[in-house]
């Protein structure tokens, strides 16, 4: 019997929410025995995936001419053509209008594809134009938001797509635990956030400013970002400015941050806006409490206030100040969120969400 065949596409397989989440569906799948089949657009690899890989960014010019463009596009094409895949899961950003269309038209099957929106700023999946939505994603066999909450923002946005339904992030909580077992010592106590600085979306600048005027400090707890990105001078500059330099840890990208989230007291999501942050559900495996900024979307689908972690009111500096010294002179409920946390994360796991990505791939596979 000839094994189902599925095609999964993304910008890279390295940093970000869902380059990961693309991994872990390629993992899950294989072991599944279906044939997966990796197309990225960036030669960036460091998440680990299963089945073939067709990595266009080997096929980049320096120039990147129209020509190049058209070369990469013809192999893309050729190569979903040859493999003749039951299904296409597509997972990166898509802002051109042209090169959507063209994509939609000459290289999907579009009744075999899934579209995944992983952010509650819809302009970054689809064009803000109606019309164009309609036209490129209408014919599409489904767009999957990570929230209802996005569901519902995608529908009310564009009211003609029929095809909207949610399916959250999954994380692999067995991985999780077991990096999480690794020893570091920093040599001393601290908080912990996690994220790309290419641009300030993520906010560590309120963090900083936050944990600035929090108990922490004063009580030598310190703070330690994980990630990388252009703004990193800048968040040197804030934490100088408001004096808590020496005890503001950057420590780079990590390919193993869960044994630095399990050392920390807590998480702090600090984000504008989210999908379904993963560095939250991947702290809650973590055994980690978080406290998080109730942005637009996510944190209210994953954390539970006071029962795993506390939801700040959105943009409020003083309110995440105060929510950070809560989880420190509370300790009865710092302990009953931290108890609460792995447990609360279960129903992201893999083998959960997974049994819901098999159910629609079946209903795929029989259109």
């Amino acid at each position: 019997m000839n094994k189902k065949k599925v095609a999964l596409v993304g910008f890279h397989l390295h940093i970000g929410g869902g380059a990961r989440v693309m991994s872990i569906i390629s993992n899950y799948l294989h072991e599944q025995n279906f044939e997966v089949h990796n197309i990225i657009l960036q030669d960036d690899l460091g998440f680990h995936y299963s089945g073939e890989l067709l990595n266009l960014g080997k096929f980049k010019s320096k120039r990147m001419t129209i020509f190049n463009k058209f070369k990469r596009f013809m192999i893309f094409r050729r190569y979903l053509k040859q493999q003749n895949v039951n299904f296409i899961i597509d997972f990166r950003f898509r802002k051109g209008i042209l090169k959507e269309f063209l994509i939609s038209r000459f290289v999907y099957n579009r009744k075999n594809t899934i579209y995944t929106i992983h952010s509650s700023k819809l302009d970054v999946y689809m064009p803000k134009s109606t019309f164009w939505t309609n036209v490129i994603y209408g014919g599409s066999f489904r767009l999957l938001t990570l929230t209802k909450e996005m569901e519902k923002a995608t529908k009310l946005k564009y009211p003609k797509l029929k095809n909207v339904s949610t399916m959250a992030n999954p994380i692999n909580i067995n991985e999780i635990v077991d990096k999480a077992k690794e020893n570091i010592d920093l040599g001393f106590e601290y908080i912990i956030g996690a994220g790309s600085y290419d641009v300030n979306i993520k906010q560590f600048d309120k963090l900083i400013l936050a944990y600035s005027k929090s108990v922490l400090p004063k009580q030598h707890i310190h703070l330690v970002i994980l990630g990388q990105g252009k703004l990193l001078e800048y968040l040197k500059t804030v934490a100088i400015k408001n004096k808590v330099d020496k005890l503001v840890h950057f420590l780079g990208y990590k390919s193993n941050p869960y044994k630095y989230f399990s050392k920390s007291k807590y998480f702090v999501l600090s984000s504008e806006f989210e999908g379904l942050p993963m560095v939250v559900l991947e702290a809650l495996a973590c055994s980690v409490p978080v406290v998080a900024f109730n942005c637009p979307t996510g944190p209210k689908d994953a954390v539970t206030h006071k029962e795993n972690g506390l939801l700040i009111e959105h943009q409020n500096v003083e309110a995440l100040t105060s929510g950070m010294n809560t989880f420190i002179e509370d300790n009865n409920l710092y302990k009953h969120c931290k108890n609460n946390a792995l447990k609360s994360a279960h129903k992201y796991s893999i083998d959960v969400i997974g049994k819901k990505w098999l159910n629609l791939i079946n209903i795929v596979s029989q259109k």
